[in-house]
This record gives structure tokens, C-alpha cells and sequence, in this order.
């Protein structure tokens, strides 16, 4: 039986839920219309070390799962995981194939997310990329923000250089500045800084995001989650809305789909505890 302990960033196509955990070198694969357990598809190579705090120095810090349309090498697309960037070690990707219905369709290949990640470190000192959305030929990148640094923040780079490093056996030359970055202050609850932990493009262009409001003052060390909200922001980053999640859940990836005056919303959580497994929530969230 597979289960996922910390999920962080999901993707769901048809029947087919995909979810990534922060502490593994595997993808979760649920069936949304089986009552079966899921499975695991490996990553990355390697074995994690099973203490807590070797297993954070060590693991590649999957933080993002996002669907990638289809391009010359993958034509039905594929899915893209990729870490955090809040350490060198979590600078890696790996790009799963689609088949036509949705399903993986062969093996992970490992993609090197230096050329992206080191010029945004001047952008976002504490680097800590929480989810990643596909905007018409633009990949916007989610920067977590927090307490102690600066607001979170968008990150726009075109597709093609990510379909480039995908393609390239080895780092694509040159580093890739983003085409345009922007700002987003979400505001506190508590006292602790809501940041973001993922998101999902609507159709219009506007963007859906999960947030948690984190009693921590380091993008590395976890802390109390005090408060989590969805809400959506314009094509201009602006936040047009946003809702608090009542009970509090720290909610690391969301699957939006618009419906005529609400959204439907599938949430999974992460606990920051192995022994607890993610759960998988569904929400209306009425548009305003």
C-alpha cells in the first residue's frame, strides 16, 4: 500500500491523481476512481537516510508538481517535479512523459534547475519555490516568502527554456533570468506571514493559491501552522480574493476547476509528521 506523509504539490488529469512529498524520491499515483491503493513511481536514484533531520539535509525537497503541455519530445505532455531551491542539493527536476489519456508513459529524467534557480537568488535572497503554474508560453514559479524575508513573489520564465532543459543531456548554457518577476504580499494571520504553498491557473489567466501562515523565521526549519487560506490572484498578481480554511490544515498543493460561480477545489495536506499520511480534501470556494 502506498501512502504519501508529506505531500506538496499535486496534479490531477482525468481519474489520475499525482502527488509529490517533500521528503521522498518518489511520486504518489492514486486512482480517484478506485477505492485501491496507490503506487509509487521513482524519481530520482538514490535511498534517503531514515533519520529526521539527515533526511531533510539529504532529500531534493520535491515541492512542486506541475502538468507541462505538449512540446516536440513529449507530445501529450508531461509532468514536472521540481525541488524547492532552498539549498543546493534541491536544485533538480524530473520530467515524467504523458500518454494521451494522461498516464505516465515512461521514465523520469532528470533535469538541472541551476541555470533557473541561481539568478533568482538575487531576486528572493531565501530562495524557496512552493509551486509552479503554466500561464499561455510562461512558467510562473510560486517564491514562498515568510517572516524574516522578503514577500513571496511570482516568477515568470518562458516554457522553452524549460523544454531546453529537458531536452539537454546535460545544464543548458547560460543562466535564465526570469521575463518578469512580481511582488505579492499576502498579509499575516497571528502574526505569522502568509506564504505561499501552491498554486493552479485558471483558464482566464488568473491564478489560484493555497498559502499557510507559518510560525517560522526560516525557510529551512518547519514551525506551528497557525492559519492556511485559498484565494486567487488577478493576471496582474494582485490578490482579487481570499478565504480562510476552516479547520486549519497546512494545505501544500491545490487542483482548481472553475465552475459557474464557485470554484471546485481538491487540497492535499502535509502534517510534517512520517507517521501521518496526507490528506486529500475537497472544497467549494464561491467566487466573489
Amino acid at each position: 500500500m502506498a501512502h504519501i506523509s508529506a505531500a506538496s504539490g499535486m496534479v490531477v488529469i482525468g481519474n489520475w491523481l499525482y502527488v509529490v512529498a517533500d521528503d521522498e524520491l518518489h511520486l504518489g499515483v492514486f486512482d480517484l476512481a478506485s477505492p485501491n491503493a496507490g503506487r509509487l513511481v521513482r524519481l530520482l536514484e538514490g535511498v534517503l537516510p531514515d533519520g529526521h533531520a539527515e533526511r531533510k539535509a539529504a532529500k531534493p525537497d520535491f515541492e512542486v508538481l506541475v502538468r507541462l503541455p505538449a512540446f516536440p519530445a513529449h507530445p501529450h505532455g508531461a509532468l514536472l517535479a521540481l525541488g524547492s531551491g532552498s539549498r543546493p542539493n534541491r536544485r533538480s527536476a524530473a520530467c515524467l512523459p504523458l500518454d494521451a489519456s494522461g498516464r505516465i508513459a515512461g521514465k523520469p529524467r532528470a533535469v538541472d534547475l541551476s541555470p533557473f534557480y541561481v539568478p533568482l537568488e538575487g531576486t528572493f535572497p531565501d530562495l524557496n519555490i512552493e509551486g509552479a503554474v503554466v500561464v499561455e508560453d510562461q512558467l510562473v514559479l510560486l517564491q514562498r516568502g515568510g517572516k524574516s524575508r522578503p514577500p513571496g513573489g511570482l516568477a515568470y520564465f518562458p516554457l522553452s527554456r524549460f523544454f531546453d532543459a529537458i531536452n539537454a543531456d546535460g545544464p543548458i548554457a547560460g543562466g535564465t533570468v526570469p521575463s518578469q518577476v512580481r511582488h505579492v504580499d499576502l498579509g499575516s494571520i497571528e502574526g505569522a506571514t502568509l506564504a505561499f504553498t501552491d498554486g493552479a491557473a485558471l483558464p482566464d489567466g488568473r491564478l489560484v493559491f493555497t498559502a499557510v501562515a507559518e510560525n517560522t523565521l526560516d525557510s529551512y526549519l518547519d514551525g506551528p501552522c497557525l492559519a492556511a487560506v485559498v484565494g486567487i490572484l488577478d493576471r496582474h498578481g494582485h490578490v482579487q480574493s481570499m478565504q480562510r480554511l476552516e479547520p486549519t490544515a497546512k494545505v501544500e498543493g491545490v487542483h482548481a476547476v472553475l465552475a459557474q460561480d464557485h470554484l471546485e477545489l481538491m487540497l492535499v495536506t502535509d502534517a510534517d509528521d512520517a507517521a501521518i499520511p496526507a490528506n486529500l480534501l475537497t472544497v467549494q470556494m464561491p467566487l466573489q
